[in-house]
C-alpha cells in the first residue's frame, strides 16, 4: 500500500509540473557562427553570445545561448560541423556565416547553397532560425556586391525567417568599435552589435513563444 501511495506521488511529480518546469527553462538558443560570434581575442564573457544573453536577461528573458561559432569558419564549414554544433534540444538557432566566405571571393553562389542547406536541415528538426546577413564590402565590384547581398533577404523570405540585415551594422567601418584589423568587433563593438540585433532576437523569441516579460500575465 505504501509502495502504491509512493509510486503515486511519483507519478503525479512525473507528470503535473512538467508543464511548469518546461515555462521556467531556459530557452536553449545555439549562435552558429565564425569569429564574430566566437569572440575573436576577445574572452568568453565579452563575445557576442555571451554579451547577447545578458542583454536578454536583464529584460526578464530566460535565455542560453551557447558559442558555436568557430574563427575562421565559411558557410561551408558550418554546414560540415552542422550536426555536433547544434545539439538535439535546441530550441533555435541564430546563423551568422558568410563572412569569411566574402573575404576570400567565395563564389555567392556557393555561400548560398550552403546557407540554404543548414536551414533546411534545421527545419528538417524543427529548429527555428534567425538568419544574420552579412554585406559584401565595396572593393569587390558591383556585380560580386549585387549577388553576394541578395543571398540573405532572399532566403529570409523563401523560409520565412526572421533576418537581421547586418551583423556588423554600426561596427564595420567604425574605428572605435573594431581591433586594429579592421575587421572584428572590439567588446565595444560587440556590444554595438547585441543592441543593433536586440529587437530581432525578440521578435524571434516570441516565434518561439517566448512572450515580453512586461506583457506576461496580461
Amino acid at each position: 500500500m505504501l509502495f502504491f501511495a509512493a509510486a503515486t506521488l511519483v507519478g503525479a511529480a512525473g507528470l503535473l509540473p512538467r508543464a511548469a518546469r518546461a515555462d521556467d527553462s531556459p530557452l536553449k538558443l545555439v549562435a552558429l557562427g565564425d569569429s564574430l560570434t566566437a569572440g575573436y581575442r576577445l574572452p568568453a564573457d565579452a563575445a557576442f553570445p555571451a554579451v547577447l544573453e545578458r542583454a536578454l536577461k536583464a529584460k526578464g528573458y530566460k535565455v542560453e545561448i551557447a558559442n558555436a561559432g568557430v574563427s575562421g569558419d565559411t558557410s561551408t564549414g558550418g554546414l560540415d560541423r552542422l550536426d555536433w554544433s547544434v545539439p538535439d534540444g535546441t530550441q533555435g538557432v541564430i546563423l551568422e556565416l558568410g563572412a569569411n566566405d566574402m573575404l576570400r571571393g567565395t563564389d555567392p553562389a556557393v555561400t548560398r547553397k550552403a546557407l540554404d542547406t543548414i536551414i533546411a536541415r534545421l527545419k528538417e528538426r524543427n529548429i527555428p532560425v534567425l538568419l544574420a546577413g552579412m554585406l559584401a564590402a565595396p572593393n569587390l565590384g558591383t556585380e560580386y556586391r549585387a549577388r553576394f547581398d541578395a543571398i540573405y533577404p532572399d532566403l529570409a523570405k523563401i523560409y520565412g525567417l526572421v533576418l537581421y540585415p547586418f551583423f556588423l551594422d554600426g561596427v564595420a567601418g567604425q574605428r572605435a568599435n573594431t581591433m586594429d584589423d579592421g575587421l572584428h568587433p572590439t567588446a565595444k563593438g560587440v556590444e554595438r552589435v547585441v543592441e543593433g540585433i536586440l529587437p530581432a532576437v525578440e521578435t524571434f523569441l516570441g516565434r518561439l513563444g517566448q512572450q515580453k516579460p512586461e506583457q506576461k500575465g496580461q
